[in-house]
């Protein structure tokens, strides 16, 4: 009863707050922590002044990676908010069970991804698709569903793919007035063409590094494959080349190899710069408050969507899954093309022009029934390569 489970949940959060110290290291925090039932979640929080400071009932995450100075990339600070608790442990449990689902392999899988519900309703729903009958899901998941509500569709005709590429004009820079060229522009490989992200960054290594789609190298990304820069008013010029390159997440890093470096400003209608990128949390609060996101491809330009799912698993289009998904938008929002642009959602506590990166674009449903963008998230990439916005 969802009642009683609340009653529980703040009773627990009370009682771990009483044991809690103002002098305790995070790691000592996350100990106390775990050991009272927050295994994954309370994990991700910065500490315990934030943990003390929420109200009974509520629950402090972290939803944000943020620059503190805009042009230092190694400024990043957490940001946090509090969640009601009930709604947090539904997200977790769903989180949980999304990735579950994942890995049973069972037959007729494609996907699947969390949404979770207004923070009023303390809910989260699972939706999943399938090839066949429904019924093989009840199957495999057992009573690891018990207290998270299932949304199960069939899918037909993956296979079945449409390319409307040819009725837009590419966004290409003009010439060359400076040597940071921003996100949301035409790049270039030798097979394809495809959208330029913001720039990435790497703490290891301290470099930045343009990014693209992947899956727009046709022929294989040795790491000597080449990225250009088309220009509507002058012959291409050369960006440099691929550095790093991770297929199931369908990203490419490029290392300059000249004076032409990427730009943290997207070329939106009215340039936007980033500051920074949204955790799985971030994302979770967007869904949960309704909110928007946005994306410049060098195709259909500028758009905007709800957030239709986080920690999405998508299976229709590899022999492989691919994990830490966004799914927003609508089919329309992305074409050939427009790949390796990112969604981002305006930053609420920054300037007018900052925005938070959501994750990147790299593909659209086809298929009757759904209509949605679908990218890896930047929390993804980062907890996966270290890299950050």
């Amino acid at each position: 009863m969802p009642g009683v489970k609340t009653e529980r949940l703040v009773h627990r959060l009370a009682t771990i707050r009483d044991r809690l110290d103002g002098e305790m290291d995070r790691r000592e925090f996350v100990r106390t922590l775990v050991t009272g039932g927050y295994a994954v979640g309370m994990a991700h929080l910065l500490g315990v002044d934030d943990f003390l400071a929420a109200d009974d009932g509520e629950v402090p995450v972290v939803t944000a990676l943020v620059r503190s100075d805009p042009d230092d990339p190694w400024s990043l600070e957490e940001r946090t908010r509090s969640v009601p608790a009930e709604w947090y442990a539904a997200v977790e449990k769903a989180v949980e069970l999304n990735d579950r689902l994942s890995r049973a392999a069972f037959t007729g899988y494609l996907g699947s991804a969390v949404v979770p519900g207004t923070y009023d309703s303390g809910s989260a729903t699972v939706s999943v698709g399938v090839s066949r009958d429904v019924g093989s899901v009840r199957d495999a998941i057992g009573d690891l569903a018990e207290g998270v509500s299932l949304d199960v569709q069939t899918i037909v005709d993956v296979e079945e793919v449409e390319d409307g590429a040819d009725f837009y004009q590419p966004r290409m820079v003009e010439s060359l007035s400076d040597d940071r060229i921003p996100a949301g522009v035409a790049c270039e490989t030798p097979t394809s063409l495809a959208t330029l992200g913001p720039a990435l960054f790497h703490p290891d290594d301290r470099q930045q590094y343009f990014v693209t789609a992947e899956h727009a190298f046709e022929d294989g990304t040795d790491a000597d494959a080449p990225l250009s820069l088309p220009l509507s008013m002058d012959n291409p010029v050369e960006l440099g080349a691929v550095a790093y390159n991770h297929p199931i997440e369908d990203i490419v890093a490029v290392q300059p190899d000249g004076d032409l470096v990427p730009s943290t400003w997207i070329d939106a209608p009215e340039p936007v710069r980033v500051r920074g990128q949204f955790t799985r949390w971030g994302l979770a609060d967007l869904i949960a408050r309704d909110e928007r996101l946005e994306k410049v491809g060098a195709l259909t330009g500028h758009t905007t969507g709800r957030v239709q799912g986080f920690d999405a698993v998508t299976c229709f289009t590899d022999e492989f899954c691919r994990r830490g998904q966004i799914r927003w938008g609508g089919e329309m929002d992305l074409t050939d093309g427009d790949s390796g642009s990112v969604s981002y959602h305006p930053d609420p506590e920054g300037d007018d022009r900052d925005v938070l990166v959501a994750g990147f674009n790299n593909a659209r449903t086809w298929w009757p029934g759904q209509s949605y963008v679908w990218g890896v998230a930047a929390y993804r990439i980062t907890d996966q390569y270290g890299y950050h916005f």
